[in-house]
């Protein structure tokens, strides 16, 4: 076994998405995208595979062709630990918008800084402040 990847399925928003993510991250960028075209399984033009790194962490990404009647739940979620109180607050303000929150940024016995947030798109995020780190 190589590596373990994360892999994201959108209905239509894998793009939006990635563009998103990427503009919220550090180190982040798109790294391949491959499209439906005419005559294919899925919609043309939208993303038939997809790479892109939050961070340097790779990820893939698809818009499926097929329709499911399920979408993400907060029972996976995203893991980001931030480096500033700033940091959190900026990142914690940007993928709650148009979202909800589910924990909303507080101390808790877990973490002197946590939030949880499930973005625009239904991807969730478990957002924490750094050990050692004192800002507040």
């Amino acid at each position: 076994m190589s590596k373990i990847t994360t892999f994201l399925m959108f209905d239509a928003k894998a793009e939006e998405a990635m563009n998103f993510y990427t503009s919220i991250f550090n180190n982040s960028e798109i790294i391949s995208i491959s499209r439906y075209v005419a005559n294919e399984a899925g919609v043309e033009g939208t993303v038939k595979h997809a790479t892109f790194t939050l961070h340097g962490q790779e990820f893939m990404c698809i818009d499926s062709n097929i329709k499911h009647d399920f979408t993400f739940t907060p029972s996976i979620s995203l893991y980001v630990t931030c480096e500033s109180n700033d940091e959190l607050q900026s990142v914690f303000a940007t993928l709650s918008q148009d979202g909800s929150v589910l924990m909303p940024l507080a101390a808790y016995p877990f973490s002197k800084k946590f939030g949880w947030v499930a973005d625009k798109f239904g991807v969730s995020w478990q957002l924490t402040l750094a050990d050692g780190n004192d800002e507040e």
